[in-house]
């Protein structure tokens, strides 16, 4: 089993050239063959933090997943109870989707 602990980068993007980040945030993820776990929380919410990063999930909870190395991976957002903590999983829908506000 491969794992990875440790901090990365959460990037909401609004289009092709403009960003908004979630900020650092703590994950893990654990990979057995073909499929992967992963969880993770805001790494030091603060109020603001916790208000950003809940209306974009809410907005589109697809991120950019940031790791220390730049590589990237796209994931779905899938906030739990705990303010600031989530589940993940790989995105694997269209390059282009309209933002849609959900009421929560």
């Amino acid at each position: 089993m491969d794992r990875y602990e440790g901090i990365c980068h959460l990037d909401w993007w609004a289009n092709s050239s403009t960003a908004f980040g979630a900020g650092e945030v703590s994950v893990v993820i654990t990979s057995d063959g073909d499929t992967w776990q992963a969880h993770g929380h805001l790494h030091e919410p603060d109020p603001e933090a916790l208000e950003g990063f809940t209306f974009l999930c809410d907005l589109d909870p697809v991120f950019t997943l940031r790791f220390p190395d730049d590589a990237t991976i796209e994931v779905t957002i899938h906030p739990t109870p705990e303010p600031g903590h989530f589940t993940m999983t790989e995105y694997t829908g269209p390059t282009t989707r309209p933002a849609v506000l959900r009421d929560a």
